[in-house]
């Protein structure tokens, strides 16, 4: 047979998987600096645990598991009592919310709250493969649990920041809330179609203005409330001009009064950051009266970022989030508040490679490779390697007696910046050659002075 993966699945080569590591290592440091602690679930949750969260079009994508065995044996799919549940039980993961959620209420007699975990894990979702978008990928996430406080936002808000600065990516964080979104909704006198009108609006960027009110009509909403919401989502202003149009616009809804007024707290919060606004280097913050993200269970602040850089051809989020009030109440955990973000590692490694961002360190796992003379040399070479594996040095010896056109063709092929060569004058006058690969430079050190210039 001809050897091949699954559509929208991806192997990782060594050179990739150092890059994808930088990528995870730079978000984990983050993370574990603002206080938050590691957790990890099954792959797999029971289905029941994930359908119904996620919306209609959401829960489309989940891929079901089916149960073990002939699950068939037992029914057929022309009879009139089967359902998929007869013979699939199991899903993989659509996100990590849903199950960091279920582990709360399953740990909650262990946990601290506010509860700060972070979890990098793949998921999986049966969506249509395109640049961009895979049906297995790693999310980052992060979130607070048990806590109301606006400052967990503020701070989720800055772990962004500090990510992408560290990434050197230019971004620009885009916050609405879900309340202005109700209200919104109560205003045009659609209250109860807040999630048809979230969903069309969230496409915004994919099928304009005309084909947001296409979907709204086919969802039912009336053409007077659209005309009504039009001016809302098309309005180009800064945030100060749009906080004074939602003021106008929302002034007889409370619910969207209360989201007006959390946006307002979020940001004077941050003011001291200063945030640039319009800059492409930069990581930008503002408003977006459109952003809706589709997730049903949102129901305060939510929060995506996209790339600033015009040479980028990826156009969609790389990072997402916001408030979810009771997500914990569907497993028996009522009344518990959470906030949280989620870093699209795949997407965030097609930005970096696409305009050529990766330092060079994210490309270099092995620093110095210990060249292998021969029989004679050999217990020198592994002593010199040892030293500098225990000096926190990555190192190699090459296991092979081979030429040394080889030896260096070798850590040239896998771009291994220094190279240590003992040969028999080294060894008589107890030194080591030193060179660096790019530079051409040779250094005649002893171990210890080797060493110093590694570290």
């Amino acid at each position: 047979m001809k050897p091949s993966i699954p559509k929208g699945t991806r192997d990782f080569s060594p050179a990739e998987m150092v890059k994808r590591n930088y990528i995870f290592d730079t978000i984990r440091s983050v993370y574990q600096r603002y206080g938050y602690l590691p957790i990890e679930t099954p792959s797999m949750e029971n289905t029941e645990t994930l359908m119904g969260k996620y919306g209609e079009e959401g829960d489309r994508l989940i891929f079901r598991i089916l149960d073990s065995g002939n699950p068939f044996d037992q029914f057929k799919i022309s009879d009139e009592n089967f359902k998929v549940s007869n013979i699939s039980g199991k899903a993989l993961r659509y996100d990590l919310t849903v199950p960091f959620a279920r582990y709360v209420v399953m740990n909650r007699n262990d946990i601290t709250f506010p509860f700060k975990r972070y979890q990098i894990q793949p998921v999986w979702r049966a969506d249509r493969p395109q640049k961009g978008r895979y049906r297995e990928f790693y999310q980052c996430d992060a979130d607070v649990i048990g806590s109301n406080s606006l400052l967990n936002e503020v701070e989720l808000i800055e772990i962004i920041n500090e990510v992408f600065s560290k990434l050197g990516v230019g971004v620009t964080i885009k916050i609405n809330n879900r309340k202005i979104l109700s209200g919104i909704a109560e205003v045009i006198g659609e209250k109860e179609k807040i999630v048809d009108i979230t969903v069309a609006i969230d496409k915004l960027d994919k099928i304009g203005v005309d084909g947001v009110n296409k979907e709204l009509q086919e969802k039912g909403i009336s053409q007077t409330a659209f005309i009504k919401l039009q001016p809302l989502i098309t309005f180009k202003g800064n945030t100060t001009e749009k906080l004074a149009l939602l003021k106008w616009v929302l002034a007889d809804s409370e619910i969207g009064k209360k989201g007006i007024e959390e946006i307002e707290t979020i940001f004077e919060k941050i003011k001291p950051f200063d945030y640039a606004q319009g800059d492409s280097k930069s990581v930008n913050l503002e408003l977006d009266i459109t952003l809706a993200r589709g997730l049903n269970y949102y129901t305060g602040a939510i929060i995506e970022v996209k790339v600033n850089e015009a040479k980028s051809t990826f156009t969609g989020s790389i990072c997402g989030g916001g408030r979810y009030d009771n997500l914990t109440g569907i497993f028996g955990l009522p009344d518990v508040s959470g906030v949280g973000i989620s870093f699209g590692a795949d997407r965030i490694y097609d930005v970096l490679e696409e305009l050529k961002m990766f330092p060079d360190s994210a490309s270099v796992s092995t620093k110095v490779l210990v060249i292998n003379f021969g029989e004679e040399e050999e217990n020198y070479a592994l002593q010199i390697t040892r030293k500098l594996r225990e000096a926190g040095i990555n190192t190699e010896l090459y296991p092979d007696i081979a030429k040394l056109k080889k030896q260096f063709s070798y850590a040239d092929a896998k771009r291994i910046p220094f190279v240590i060569t003992a040969g028999k004058d080294e060894i008589a006058k107890g030194i080591v050659a030193l060179k660096n690969m790019s530079s051409g430079e040779q250094y005649a050190l002893s171990l210890a002075e080797a060493i110093e210039k590694l570290s």
